[in-house]
């Protein structure tokens, strides 16, 4: 496949060029190891890497990376043992097809967001592109580790893991965010023993794993991996692109970032947009802080309110929003989430009037007690044998309904005879 390079100036003094004939410098050299020509090779890949450093300095001093030196961990995809070793790259190239970016520009960079940055590398997880330091994707990019990370950052041509840091400031390990990268260079074996992946966020509030885009073989994947990296833990460098837009605007008619900035792990300014958005459609009680750029517990529970709210069940409400749920809210479509249901508090209760006596009731009785306690009955229910009343005379159909109450207390005998006593009137008032 062709593709169009332009010579570093030999004149030239910026820091694309010098990069650039130092990385044809280190390129050239044999694969004898005690050679005079490999050994000044490898001085130039140090010079390389120190050059890398040097442009990226002022955003960067004093924060060194807090890596743990000596931590290797186990890839259990890595049959070969050797997780990030075995992925040789090639050299600083254009798109393939001819276009290129003009060394003098690589300090700019094209300006990009970290949504963009992930978008862009799912689909070549979604795509599998097969690993290859030799050949171009359909897209341009070399399908090696550095092409990659090139096409995430929408830089407009492959660079290698010794140039990338020309296009990044070098930042703290607890500095990570989605977007940005992790670099390995080896000045023993620059090719074949640096490598590179794409941060995409802390699977988890320890911060030991992290959510990795990464070129490698055999195809492009995403995964959780160890900090910093399965080996060389203590060799990577974190970095982030110098182009990288923070000021997003969001409003009607934007469009879906994508899924990947949402959800566990996520931490950009998206997923702080969702939060406002859903803030104003009625889910502020779910968030105690206010929403901000970390994914968390409150996000996935007030976008689940909304998803409910327009009737969506399923997987069509499991609180990640998908391209419809962001077009309802940036486009202020749908129902609003509802108020917190409340509960009816029940009525005050009114204590039980004084048990007039066993003597207020029976054949011949007649009171203001008789009166109340029929009235009382029909209220609870227990009003069937009434036909008049009821009254202030005892009736044999006051009888029957006291029974029926004492009955549904599940007394019998004598404590369903259907003469109240002071428990019958106790609950029956209560």
């Amino acid at each position: 496949m062709e593709f169009t390079e332009i010579e570093p100036d030999e004149t030239c003094v910026c820091g694309g060029c010098t990069a650039g004939r130092r990385a044809r410098l280190h390129a050239a050299r044999p694969a004898a190891g005690g050679h005079p020509a490999a050994r000044g090779a490898r001085r130039a890949a140090v010079l390389l890497a120190a050059v890398g450093t040097m442009l990226s300095g002022a955003a960067g001093a004093g924060a060194a990376p807090t890596t743990r030196p000596g931590t290797t961990a186990t890839d259990p995809t890595d049959t070969s043992g050797t997780a990030g070793a075995d992925t040789p790259q090639g050299e600083p190239s254009g798109l393939s097809g001819g276009r290129i970016l003009t060394p003098h520009l690589r300090s700019a960079g094209a300006a990009t967001t970290r949504a963009a940055i992930l978008a862009r590398a799912q689909r070549w997880v979604d795509q599998q592109v097969p690993y290859s330091m030799s050949t171009y994707w359909s897209d341009g990019y070399r399908q090696d580790c550095s092409g990659f990370v090139s096409m995430a950052w929408g830089l407009g041509s492959s660079q290698t893991t010794w140039t990338l840091p020309e296009f990044a400031d070098r930042i703290a390990r607890d500095d990570l965010q989605p977007g940005d990268i992790l670099v390995r260079n080896n000045p023993d074996d620059p090719q074949s023993g640096s490598h590179t992946v794409l941060f995409a966020g802390w699977t988890d509030s320890t911060r030991t794993h992290y959510l990795a885009y990464e070129q490698t073989r055999p195809s492009t994947r995403r995964r959780a991996t160890p900090y910093a990296y399965w080996s060389h833990s203590d060799a990577y460098i974190p970095y982030r692109y110098r182009g990288l837009s923070e000021g997003v605007v969001i409003g009607p008619g934007s469009a879906f970032p994508g899924a990947a900035s949402f959800g566990p792990g996520a931490c950009n300014t998206y997923v702080t947009r969702l939060g406002e958005l859903l803030v104003r459609r009625g889910g502020g009680r779910f968030y105690v802080e206010g929403p901000d750029p970390s994914w968390g517990e409150a996000d996935r529970r007030a976008t689940q309110a909304f998803q409910l709210a327009q009737g969506w069940r399923g997987s069509e409400a499991d609180g990640i929003p998908g391209k419809d749920t962001w077009d309802y809210l940036v486009n202020g479509k749908g129902r609003d989430i509802p108020p917190e249901p409340t509960l009816n508090p029940p009525p005050p209760r009114v204590p039980a009037p004084p048990y007039p006596g066993a003597d207020a009731f029976g054949p011949g009785r007649s009171g203001p007690a008789i009166q109340q306690l029929g009235e009382q009955l029909v209220k609870r229910g227990y009003g069937r044998h009434y036909t008049d009343g009821p009254g202030p005379d005892w009736t044999e159909n006051d009888r029957l309904n006291v029974a029926d109450f004492q009955l549904a207390q599940g007394w019998t005998g004598t404590e369903a005879d259907g003469y109240p006593g002071p428990d019958t009137w106790k609950l029956l008032f209560s």
